[in-house]
């Protein structure tokens, strides 16, 4: 039998350059790290029913995308083993009409929202009043990311059911566009990146995609605490360990969650490609998660040994 402390489960080719970061973290922590990947899954898979491979902690970063990896999410969730977004909480984070209910009842500010049956439950629902959502307004599915199905100047309600149609089996969010305030000419922007209990806020370029580290001299003159605090309360709401979200400052002064929550995140380097997160701070998230890995198992070896004891 071959213990390992975490198994990272990866399948996309960008990922190479945050598993070598997180493998160093690892190491410096004395864990040992295996990856489960699309070239070993199946044997992967056949050596933890045999009971000759075991983890004590999981993070899946591939199962979104390849079912294959499933097998190997239920072993953990069976085992117990300590998890890192779980899969229950993940898959429960994706779905953004739900996501909408929970923070407007945990009192986070979103753009006003309406959400929609799916289309195979209630081909015709009864026509909105779109007046509420401006004159133009966008179109999600409450499932899926990187913009797939959605229409972000929609106009009409013949719009709306025609789009519904794309993805029938989903609910759909019709949300009112925010407008951004100006900082110095910066556009108030934010993305958010939360690991582990810590916050990384970036302005964020909606054009380029591009991440530029919120510093604490700006933080202050700008009065963007709120960034830290409701990142902190996305997490408690969604349970992730590790997410990004989307904020913007309205010119009225309000924080509001525009883009609720991504996950997985693009780990990718900014020495890699313009789009990336700043080749320190994914670092630090590396880092981050091998020590909420070496604290989640100790606790856990803690716990068991004291069972026995009281047994």
């Amino acid at each position: 039998m071959t213990i390992y402390d975490l198994c990272l489960a990866w399948n996309w080719e960008y990922d190479a350059d945050f598993v070598a970061l997180l493998d160093r973290a690892c190491e410096t922590r004395d864990l040992s790290l295996f990856q489960a990947t699309p070239d070993n899954v199946e044997p992967v898979k056949e050596a933890l029913n045999k009971g000759e491979l075991i983890f004590r902690a999981l993070f899946d970063r591939a199962s979104d995308e390849d079912e294959r990896f499933l097998p190997i999410v239920k072993w953990a969730e069976e085992q117990a083993a300590c998890r890192i977004n779980a899969y229950p909480l993940a898959r429960r984070s994706w779905n953004k009409a739900a996501m909408h209910r929970e923070f407007k009842a945990a009192g986070l500010q979103t753009p006003y929202t309406t959400v929609l049956p799916a289309y195979h439950t209630e081909p015709e629902p009864h026509a909105e009043n779109l007046g509420r959502l401006g004159g133009s307004f966008a179109i999600k599915p409450a499932h899926g990311g990187g913009g797939k199905g959605v229409v972000t100047e929609a106009t009409s309600w013949e719009q709306v059911l025609e789009v519904r149609q794309e993805f029938p089996d989903d609910q759909y969010l019709l949300q009112a566009h925010v407008m951004p305030d100006r900082l110095d000419l910066k556009e108030s922007w934010f993305r958010v990146i939360y690991c582990a209990g810590y916050s990384y806020p970036f302005w964020w370029g909606t054009q380029t995609h591009a991440y530029q580290l919120v510093t604490g001299e700006e933080c202050q003159k700008y009065s963007l605490e709120p960034l830290w605090e409701i990142a902190a309360l996305i997490a408690e709401v969604c349970g992730l360990e590790l997410f990004s979200t989307e904020i913007a400052l309205t010119p009225a002064g309000d924080f509001t969650v525009v883009d609720y929550i991504n996950d997985p995140i693009d780990l990718r380097l900014r020495s890699r490609t313009p789009q990336g997160i700043p080749d320190q701070i994914v670092e630090a998230i590396a880092h981050r998660l091998a020590a909420k890995v070496a604290a989640d198992i100790s606790v856990k070896e803690f716990d068991i040994d004291l069972h026995i004891r009281q047994f």
